[in-house]
């Protein structure tokens, strides 16, 4: 039947209606300004935190961007300020020990200002790096963070980056006119022998990594320190180092009690090397910590919490690490840098072996 023949009849030929469930419409910056009460120009001061406004007028935009569900054009914003909104994080750490807790702290800082990261991992080859390098220039990065998963020192990034800051977060720079950010190892190493030492534990052994890592030294160096504070000596006399591995702290276990059964607690440079110190000291019959105490470091939960008992270690704090990172690299992209290495306190995570 035709459209007049239904007109004849009295009945009202209706316009497809939009679906229920049809898409909204996506808000725009003129609508912020609308439902705020401001003109565009403010709106757009607003939310890039440029000119001068009235704090009530700032927050009224910022509640009509939640109101609103407001997505900013990101492309009109690079264009507007010169800026892509997004940073880059260079990692020699594949794996993601390390890096992942590091990352998750820098985009909870960075996600306040919705700038994206794009995560590149460089396994510790200089060629890949200056590969990645070069497509974080393409791609016109705000900032790079660069870390890894050792604490020593690394050489600045070399390569063309004229303009964008850089930010080194657990592996230093070896450039003290840069910005880096790290744990505090003389820090953490005193809260796990002064931990020791107010539970009565004064014949105390120290196993750790290899000789020539920066973390295995610096904490032998601090370890000693610290027990020489207390006119205290290591059990056996000296530091042992090895592998960061179960299997290191198994063996190194036997070496303690075997030259100083009188030790009555390990401060281990690892978790893993705790974890396998706890191995040989159950299948010795040993009852920890009754008997012999052990303090873990880095609180990887993989290990710490797997251990038996579960591991009293030392928590470097990587995602607060990753935050710092990212509140210095964005102090660095608006022009404000602040040059030097800031140290970041750790905790103590105690649990049931020491």
């Amino acid at each position: 039947m035709g459209r007049d023949n239904w007109l004849r009849k009295g009945l009202r030929v209706s316009k497809p209606s939009h679906p229920a469930n049809a898409p909204k419409a996506r808000a725009t910056l003129t609508d912020v300004a609308a439902h705020a009460g401001v003109s565009v120009g403010t709106a757009s001061k607003a939310l890039s935190g440029t000119g001068r406004m009235r704090p009530e007028t700032r927050q009224r935009v910022l509640d009509a961007v939640r109101d609103l569900d407001f997505r900013p054009n990101q492309q009109a914003q690079s264009l507007h300020t010169g800026r892509s909104w997004t940073v880059g994080l260079m990692t020699t750490d594949g794996i993601g020990r390390f890096s992942t807790p590091v990352l998750l702290g820098a985009e909870d800082a960075l996600g306040a200002g919705k700038i994206s990261v794009l995560l590149c991992d460089t396994r510790g080859d200089a060629i890949r790096e200056q590969h990645h390098l070069r497509n974080l220039m393409d791609r016109r990065v705000d900032g790079i963070i660069v870390t890894g998963r050792r604490t020593d020192p690394r050489p600045p990034l070399s390569g063309i980056h004229d303009g964008v800051p850089v930010v080194y977060a657990l592996s230093p720079s070896t450039d003290p006119a840069d910005i880096s950010v790290v744990s505090d190892e003389a820090q953490g190493c005193r809260l796990a022998v002064e931990h020791l030492l107010a539970a009565g534990r004064t014949r105390i052994a120290h196993v750790t990594g290899p000789a020539h890592h920066a973390a295995a030294a610096d904490r032998a160096r601090f370890t000693r320190h610290l027990l020489d504070e207390a006119s205290l000596e290591l059990s056996t006399g000296r530091v042992h180092f090895g592998d960061w591995s179960e299997a290191w702290g198994r063996r190194a276990a036997e070496a303690v009690l075997r030259s100083a059964p009188d030790t009555d607690a390990f401060f281990c440079g690892n978790d893993q090397i705790a974890r396998g110190v706890t191995d040989t000291l159950r299948e010795r019959a040993v009852r920890v910590p009754e008997e012999v105490a052990v303090v873990g470091y880095d609180n990887w939960d993989t290990m710490a919490l797997a251990a038996r008992p579960p591991l009293t270690t030392i928590d470097v704090d990587l995602t607060e690490i990753g935050r710092i990172a990212a509140l210095r690299l964005l102090e660095a992209i608006d022009d404000r840098p602040q040059p030097g290495v800031y140290r970041v306190p750790c905790r103590l995570a105690v649990r049931e072996s020491a």
